[in-house]
């Protein structure tokens, strides 16, 4: 596996995480007929949160974010890409897992949605989370807690 780390992201992160967003979304966006090259950033910009957010680095350079957002008694996966040289070498897996287990600690479940037709979910399954319901666009998924 690349030598990568997580740090907390900061405000100075949102364009660099909004054009890796565009890169990674692009495909299973225009497959959808949903891409729009303005949109795909904005929605990023507009739900970013630096306080909920990190950044993952690769060698030291930027290579993707995340962020998990507390609603209630639950946490949002959210806003989870990673450069297309990063994927494929079980970054995506090992950053999931650090997550997740600070959601089992807590006892609390996991949310997020993903494309249809995302290869994405596959990853979200091989980590516990099962399909709860669909739309024409997205897949919302849940995982409860380890216990």
């Amino acid at each position: 596996m690349a030598d990568w780390r997580m740090r907390p992201a900061s405000d100075a992160d949102v364009e660099a995480a909004a054009e890796l967003r565009a890169v990674v979304l692009r495909d299973d966006l225009e497959r959808l007929g949903r891409y729009d090259e303005r949109r795909v950033r904005q929605r990023l910009r507009d739900g970013f949160d630096a306080a909920h957010t990190w950044v993952i680095e690769v060698g030291g350079a930027f290579a993707g974010c995340v962020a998990l957002r507390t609603a209630g008694d639950t946490r949002w996966l959210e806003h989870f890409y990673l450069a297309p040289h990063a994927q494929g070498a079980g970054i995506g897996s090992a950053v999931l897992r650090e997550l997740l287990e600070r959601c089992d600690r807590d006892g609390v479940p996991v949310r997020l949605n993903v494309l249809r037709g995302s290869a994405a979910r596959r990853l979200y399954e091989r980590h516990g989370f099962l399909a709860e319901s669909e739309d024409p666009v997205d897949v919302f998924m849940v995982r409860r807690p380890a216990p």
